[in-house]
């Protein structure tokens, strides 16, 4: 799976969102730096050059949809950035959250429960 730009994933999470859409439709989503309608198209054509959109062609215009689920992508970049950042450990993926007071004790609780629950 080939990594997106910012503008490509800010499309295929409308692109999730919406289910199948055609160009104006994901065009009529983006709230900033909306891009020209051709700009649009083209990086519409790039995720589906790298394998994460297909089409139904009616005519001229296509309706795209997402061939790769937001959950693959999801543990896609998680396990990137995983590897890329944390040296391969969630320790160190949650040691930063709480040190960066991203993640409250209870929530790490929660985390606690529900990895001794799936270890039963």
């Amino acid at each position: 799976m080939e990594k997106l730009t910012n503008k490509e994933e800010e499309v295929m999470h409308i692109l999730w969102k919406l289910e199948k859409a055609f160009v104006k439709d994901v065009l009529a989503e983006i709230t900033n730096d909306k891009p020209h309608y051709n700009t649009l198209s083209t990086i519409i054509r790039h995720l589906e050059e790298k394998g994460y959109v297909g089409y139904n062609a009616f005519g001229k215009t296509h309706q795209y949809f997402p061939i790769v689920t937001k959950e693959a992508y999801r543990a896609k970049f998680l396990s990137s950035a995983l590897d890329n950042y944390f040296n391969n450990s969630y320790k160190n993926l949650v040691s930063f959250f709480a040190k960066e007071e991203k993640i409250s004790v209870d929530e790490l609780k929660d985390i606690i429960d529900l990895i001794e629950s799936k270890n039963k």
